[in-house]
C-alpha cells in the first residue's frame, strides 16, 4: 500500500492520490472551514444559539435602528440557508429579535435585534474573536493576507 504523501491524505488516512490538485484543494478548503466553524461553534452553542443564528444577530446588530428586510438578511448570511424564516422564528421565540411588516410594502418583513440579542453578542464578541484567532494561529499575518486574497479569488470565480 502506497503511503499518503500530503498532510490532507494523512489526516484522511487516504492512500490513493487525489484525482487532481483542484480536488485536493477543494477538500482541504472544506475540511479547514469545518475546523474553524467547530472552534467558533464551541463558544457560541453553549449560549443556546447556533452559528447561523449568531450570524443573523451580527447582521442585525450591523443594521442598527433601521432594521433589515428578511431577504436581505438571507443574502448576507455567511452560510446560506433556505430556512431564514425558521431561523428568525427561533430567534424571535428567544426574544433576541423582532419582526414587523413594512408599513410601505406589506410584502416585506423588517427585522431588528432586541436588547437581549445585543447583550448576548457583547458577551460573545471576545470569546469568538479568541476562537477565530486560535483556529488560525498557525498563520503569520503575511500568510493570512495571502490566504484572504486566494479565498477571494476562489469565491470571485464561483459567484
Amino acid at each position: 500500500m502506497k503511503k499518503p504523501t500530503s498532510q490532507l491524505q494523512r489526516e484522511l488516512r487516504q492512500a490513493r492520490p487525489f484525482r487532481s490538485p483542484q480536488q485536493e484543494a477543494g477538500i482541504a478548503l472544506v475540511k479547514t472551514a469545518d475546523h474553524v466553524r467547530r472552534q467558533v461553534a464551541h463558544v457560541i452553542e453553549p449560549q443556546g444559539i447556533t452559528p447561523q443564528q449568531y450570524n443573523v444577530l451580527r447582521i442585525l446588530r450591523g443594521a442598527g435602528k433601521e432594521g433589515m428586510p428578511t431577504l436581505e438578511i438571507a443574502r448576507r448570511m455567511i452560510e446560506r440557508t433556505p430556512g431564514i424564516t425558521r431561523l428568525l422564528d427561533r430567534l424571535e421565540a428567544k426574544r433576541l429579535v423582532r419582526r414587523e411588516r413594512c408599513p410601505t410594502d406589506r410584502r416585506q418583513v423588517l427585522c431588528w435585534i432586541d436588547p437581549p440579542g445585543i447583550e448576548l453578542l457583547k458577551g460573545l464578541d471576545e470569546p469568538v474573536a479568541s476562537a477565530e484567532q486560535a483556529a488560525l494561529r498557525g498563520l503569520p499575518a503575511r500568510d493570512l493576507e495571502r490566504l484572504i486574497r486566494l479565498l477571494d479569488a476562489v469565491r470571485g470565480e464561483v459567484e
